[in-house]
């Protein structure tokens, strides 16, 4: 098979009409220019050149290959173009992983500020359920980063982004949704049925290890499959849910309590072990503008 060093090397004899001065532009010596042009000559099947006294010559399939030398160089170098400027943060793409729930409160103005400093850098989003799965997702290969509850054992760069803390949505006429301090104990809820999530969304493991410690097993009056549905099925009354504080939209007509104590969870992102420069710029940025706590003051 061809190589691009031996089309390099082609092309440069046809420019220059010699094998010396090919060598001399190239900056190799004459016999390995002449081992790879005879090289490039048997792949393709035949000779190439015609070598005359004082010049070379394309023979009739040197002719038809020429073109396509010139080509897969031309193609060779817009693709080292495009790593140069991916390199400079111009242009390339960036595959981000997330569990439901960071893509819903906390990458949206990320994503917002991204696009304002690097317009010609695409992201693809990956979203996953259960932060075992994004997990297994990154090590994988199919993401460059990944947003979400810190990964055990994992052996590339994690960065702490912030403490996340959830909250107890409520109807707005419910009996607790006067109370001065807004805060609501888990155990006052025991008896009631909740709004609950899909056994394969990670926050059903949560909101029964929360519910477990304070003394009960929260009934599923339904189970969510999208966290983005919890905080609207429990406004509309079908039971009480544990959602993290910063996917509640700020005019929401449900009643937000925050528990007593306080439920939180730090998130992270983390990448391969050998992040490029995107990756490391997303990072950077996630870690500056993610506000992960809505009660507190932004990360970073």
């Amino acid at each position: 098979m061809a190589t691009l060093r031996q089309l390099e090397y082609l092309v440069a004899v046809v420019d220059t009409g010699s094998f010396t001065r090919a060598a001399e532009q190239l900056h190799v010596t004459q016999p390995a220019l002449s081992h790879q042009v005879r090289a490039l000559e048997t792949a393709v099947g035949g000779p190439l050149l015609e070598r005359l006294p004082r010049s070379v010559r394309l023979t009739p399939m040197g002719r038809a290959v020429l073109p396509h030398a010139r080509a897969a160089l031309a193609e060779a170098e817009r693709l080292h173009a495009v790593a140069r400027r991916t390199a400079g943060l111009e242009e390339g793409e960036l595959d981000v992983a997330a569990i439901y729930s960071v893509s819903l409160g906390i990458l949206p103005p990320v994503l917002r500020a991204w696009r304002r400093r690097h317009p010609g850098v695409r992201i693809r989003l990956r979203e996953y359920p259960h932060a075992d799965r994004l997990q297994a997702a990154m090590a994988a290969g199919r993401a460059d980063v990944a947003i979400g509850p810190a990964p055990a054992g994992w052996e590339g760069p994690i960065r702490e982004l912030g403490v996340e803390e959830f909250a107890v949505v409520l109807p707005a006429d419910d009996p607790l949704a006067d109370r001065a301090a807004r805060t609501v104990a888990l155990a006052e809820l025991a008896d009631r049925d909740w709004v609950h999530y899909a056994p394969d969304n990670g926050l059903a493991d949560l909101l029964d290890h929360v519910a477990a410690q304070a003394g009960f097993h929260p009934r599923a009056a339904v189970r969510a499959e999208q966290t983005s549905a919890a905080p609207l099925l429990a406004a509309a009354g079908l039971g009480p849910a544990l959602v993290p504080a910063n996917i509640v939209p700020p005019h929401f007509d449900g009643a937000v309590l925050r528990p007593d104590p306080p439920i939180r969870r730090t998130l992270t992102a983390y990448t391969r072990t050998r992040p490029d420069p995107l990756t490391v710029a997303f990072a950077d940025l996630l870690a500056e503008q993610a506000r992960v706590d809505p009660y507190g003051p932004p990360s970073g």
